[in-house]
């Protein structure tokens, strides 16, 4: 049996239509589904159990599992409320890592790119104490995530105790089906996927930057499908445990994305740029890129999709579906 917090999520949903179609149907999902219509991300699938997050330690007593994938957080980048983010991102964290290093669990678990902060100390993903402590997270959300790396990293260094696998995984830009739930949070092309098909304008930011053009501003973009392979790797491959980018290793510009969404529906552009707002300009990235190389020498040969193919994968196959779901 495996368990998935978060997994009426976006990237959870989908790790959960994964493991489906290999024929696990033994998969418990810990999560609230609210009012946003997340149940729909899980409507096709077969799940043994779905467990609120309120009732997961009463459930997990006297349990044999043969993983925990912890995907489950508050994930908005402007969340405010510090106590319950802590209390859902970092303490039910904790709480998790220790029943798994208690049962003998396997555990991966979702960190993510935004405890790189600016991106002044680069986007490598050093797993030593003293290379984290070096990082700047920039809002809460990516606070509450690196401080789970940290407690994480500080019982390896201390030879403490720990599942018989940990992976924290620092997914980037992900982009997908089932992420229609997330409002503002939603990627770029989401958001903008019904003005780009009914011919209006579509409003990128101008860049407030010498040298860098307008929509130029990057991200390391990565296909939801992409993370689900990886996620399923790890769990084939239980010996790998440490904390890793999931980024396809190129940044590419947000201009580039809406243009490979004008592509996949052969129609012509309409982008306008518009200043930021004052607001952000001061904190804004300019640019992310995955270091993927201890990925990839643990192992990991999966490759990832090209921006092209993936936009198209998602533009045909979901967003111009009149069922977007997977």
């Amino acid at each position: 049996m495996l368990l998935v917090t978060g997994g009426a999520g976006f990237i959870g949903s989908n790790l959960v239509a994964a493991l489906n179609e290999a024929g696990r149907t033994d998969v418990v999902v810990c999560d609230w589904l609210g009012d946003e219509g997340k149940w729909r991300n899980l409507a096709k699938r077969h799940l043994a159990d779905f467990v609120p997050p309120s009732e997961l330690a009463d459930w997990l007593k006297g349990r044999r599992l043969d993983a925990v994938l912890h995907m489950g957080a508050i994930s908005a980048t402007t969340a405010v409320d510090g106590d319950l983010v802590i209390d859902s991102n970092f303490r039910l964290s904790l709480r998790l890592l220790d029943w798994c290093t208690a049962s003998a669990t396997p555990l991966i678990y979702a960190s993510s790119a935004s405890t790189y902060g600016d991106g002044e100390q680069g986007f490598y993903d050093n797993p030593s104490l003293a290379a984290l402590k070096a990082l700047r997270p920039m809002n809460l959300y990516g606070w509450s995530k690196h401080l789970f790396d940290m407690a994480v990293a500080a019982r390896a260094e201390r030879h403490e105790k720990l599942p018989p696998q940990y992976v924290g995984l620092k997914f980037f830009n992900v982009f997908g089906p089932n992420e229609y739930h997330k409002g503002t949070m939603m990627s770029v092309l989401a958001r903008r996927f019904d003005d780009i098909k009914a011919g209006r304008v579509v409003e990128l930011f101008k860049s407030h930057r010498e040298g860098i053009a307008d929509g130029d501003q990057r991200r390391d973009f990565i296909y939801v499908d992409d993370v689900v392979r990886v996620m399923m790797w790890l769990l084939a491959t239980p010996s790998v445990s440490g904390l890793f980018n999931v980024g396809t290793g190129e940044a590419r510009s947000f201009k580039d994305l809406i243009l490979a969404a004008y592509g996949a529906l052969g129609t012509t552009p309409n982008i306008v740029y518009i200043d930021m707002p004052e607001a952000i300009r001061g904190s804004y990235q300019y640019f992310t890129q995955a270091e993927v190389d201890r990925l990839q020498v643990a192992g990991y040969n999966g490759g990832f999709t090209a921006l092209e193919d993936a936009v198209g994968h998602y533009v045909r196959g979901y967003l111009e579906s009149a069922d977007r779901y997977r």
